[in-house]
């Protein structure tokens, strides 16, 4: 009967870390970035997504390093200048904007986050007009995930589920 409520016990935990979702809490120091796009058209999306990578390149090496919001805010405002020569190599209209900026309600990594203003680089394109791709720059949440899509043939395991698997 021991063993029953032994094995009944692990199946319950390894169930709760395979079946658990990862959520991440943005704080209310984050920073955000958003990226509109002119419309929803093939292109322009794809011009949106290629100059949220080239923001992310701007900003990536200065802004994981820092300590804190203040310094973040100094650094994006300091790139916004790199970011507007690199926007100019772009045949569109842009408008590139640090401050208290609307958005509507996201969903971030399974967490829901209400509508409302929040301090955010805003890169607008065009008319502004197509679907947006936004993430969190400070903490550097969105930079984190740029730097983990690019590693490859990763292996991750449970150790108690591996564990489990080998004895049962």
């Amino acid at each position: 009967m021991k063993k029953i409520i032994i094995v009944l016990f692990f199946v319950v935990f390894v169930s709760f870390l395979v079946n658990g979702k990862e959520e991440y809490i943005i704080p209310d120091s984050a920073i955000r970035l958003r990226v509109i796009a002119n419309s929803n058209t093939f292109e322009d999306q794809a011009t949106k997504m290629e100059i949220k990578q080239n923001i992310e390149t701007i900003l990536k090496d200065d802004l994981m390093d820092v300590a804190n919001k203040n310094s973040a805010k100094e650094t994006i405002q300091n790139k916004i200048p790199e970011m507007k020569t690199m926007l100019n190599n772009y045949n569109i209209k842009y408008k590139v904007n640090y401050g208290q900026n609307y958005f509507p309600k996201k969903t971030y990594k399974g967490v829901e986050y209400p509508e409302g203003n929040y301090e955010s680089l805003v890169v607008t394109l065009g008319n502004g007009a197509g679907e947006n791709w936004w993430c969190v720059l400070f903490p550097p949440l969105c930079l984190m995930d740029a730097e983990e899509s690019n590693v490859s043939d990763v292996d991750y395991r449970f150790f108690v589920k591996d564990l489990f698997e080998k004895y049962m």
